[in-house]
């Protein structure tokens, strides 16, 4: 009488593991065939083949039972094939190891010329009993040690979802060159910044940016609270017409109440570099090159607003006026310091003699200091005042008036330049805090100090984003005066 086939109850689905609801032939969980699932065998992990002995029948070796694994962490013994009497697969006694001597392990050969198969084992059995037929053997159908089939794993008549997985995301691997996402290491990046493969969300190259050129070095980070990082830099060196150089530091903060603050600030930031490094080497005064460059910055900014605002798609609800930013600068040429800005960001003067005094070498556009500037508050009172950072001067179409402001030093001794938006100085406010800040070995080592500023801004809780550029300023000591004299 024939039998119907009943399918194996099981516990976990095969390819997630989930248990399975009594009576589906597909999981629930990831639609695995449950009925491609192979009965499990009883005396799992072996089963019992019959081969044809090639020597004289010999009784099944009765191998000592495992000793049951318990609370402590010895492991149990090891059962070698020579440790009872017996032939191999091809009729030969089991050679019996030497006292002394150790035993061979799986896949090692017992004898010379003679491979031991693992598990494959026949011969007599106790003392008195013979078998009559065919010996049956135990086989190991698992592979060989180290091998991926000696998982434990029943051998599936379907694909493993979680390899094909796999599988599918290595065929959709970008290209060499192309941008790989942070996550899973496979799938290509969109142009939204979004994994095509595991959807996760990228980091931006913006959030921490670091540059350091011979004689000048900048950070710049997102900070702790933004959830991006709306300023920008560009720092750079040249050379006079007379052959000396002219170092060039620029740092831009973008306007976060405006639309694309960070588009704005990186247009800033490369128009004016760009305006310098054409206008110095024709030996255009640095002051007048100062202010051609943030002439040309605004310009940029501007241009801003006539293109489409596609990029504001995902901020909709965020007010739609023009892109804004401010902008700071510093030229280091020959014997003089040149500084130019609109707005807050600013720039103080560090000796290298900590002893002689240091500087604050720009004036902010801002509510505090026209309060303070027309006497009607106090420094502190005007800073402390939450109105205080509300900017008088930036860059945009929707600025007031572009006034640009512009001064030149000469510098009698040694000293650091410190470039820097308000996400730093709001938390070295004075420029002898500022200087307290600045680690002693700055000079020698700018892009350091310029991290531990950074740093030294996130430890103060990095409200904002933080931007700093450094510019050691060398010169021969000309004798006593103040650190820095206005040309």
């Amino acid at each position: 009488m024939s039998q119907s086939h009943q399918q194996p109850a099981l516990s976990r689905c095969p390819g997630c593991a989930e248990p399975p609801v009594a009576g589906d032939l597909f999981c629930g969980a990831c639609g695995y065939d449950l009925s491609a699932v192979p009965a499990r065998p009883d005396d799992r992990p072996t089963m019992a083949i019959t081969v044809p002995p090639a020597a004289p029948a010999a009784g099944a070796v009765r191998w000592p039972a495992a000793a049951e694994t318990d609370s402590s962490d010895v492991p149990a013994p090891v059962h070698h094939p020579a440790d009872l009497p017996g032939t191999d697969s091809g009729g030969r006694p089991l050679a019996e190891p030497e006292r002394g001597q150790p035993v061979a392990e799986q896949g090692e050969a017992s004898e010379p010329g003679a491979a031991a198969r693992p598990g494959q084992v026949d011969g007599p059995g106790p003392a008195g009993e013979q078998a009559a037929g065919p010996v049956p053997v135990r086989h190991d159908d698992r592979a060989v040690p180290g091998d991926a089939a000696d998982s434990g794993d029943f051998a599936l008549a379907a694909p493993d979802p979680r390899t094909a997985e796999h599988a599918a995301a290595a065929a959709a691997a970008p290209a060499p060159g192309a941008k790989v996402c942070v996550a899973c290491r496979s799938g290509r990046v969109d142009p939204d910044g979004y994994c095509e493969n595991c959807g996760h969300a990228q980091p931006r190259e913006r959030d921490h940016m670091e540059q350091e050129l011979d004689a000048v070095a900048a950070v710049s980070d997102r900070g702790l609270r933004h959830h991006r990082n709306e300023d920008s830099f560009a720092v750079s060196s040249t050379a006079l017409p007379d052959g000396s150089p002219a170092v060039v530091a620029i740092v831009c903060d973008g306007v976060s109440s405006a639309s694309r603050p960070d588009e704005a600030s990186a247009a800033a930031a490369s128009a004016a570099n760009e305006a310098l490094l054409e206008s110095l080497p024709r030996g255009t005064h640095p002051q007048q090159a100062m202010h051609e460059a943030i002439v040309a910055a605004s310009e940029a900014v501007n241009a801003l607003a006539q293109e489409p605002a596609g990029a504001m798609e995902h901020d909709a609800h965020r007010h739609q006026n023009a892109p804004a930013c401010t902008l700071v600068g510093a030229i280091a040429a020959g014997d003089l310091l040149i500084v130019g800005w609109v707005g807050d960001s600013r720039v103080y003067w560090v000796p290298e003699d900590r002893t002689r005094p240091t500087a604050r070498l720009t004036e902010d556009d801002s509510w505090a200091a026209q309060m303070v500037a027309a006497g009607l508050m106090n420094e502190a009172e005007a800073y402390a005042d939450e109105r205080a950072h509300a900017i008088t001067g930036w860059l945009g179409a929707d600025a007031y008036e572009l006034e640009p402001h512009t001064a030149a030093f000469k510098p009698d001794r040694p000293g650091l330049v410190v470039v820097c938006t308000d996400g730093l100085w709001n938390y070295a406010e004075s420029a002898e805090e500022m200087a307290a800040a600045v680690p002693a070995d700055a000079q020698e080592r700018p892009l350091h100090a310029a991290q531990v500023l950074v740093g030294h801004a996130l430890d103060g809780g990095g409200h904002d984003n933080v931007t700093v550029a450094l510019l050691p300023f060398a010169v021969r000591p000309q004798g006593a005066g103040s650190a820095c004299e206005t040309v």
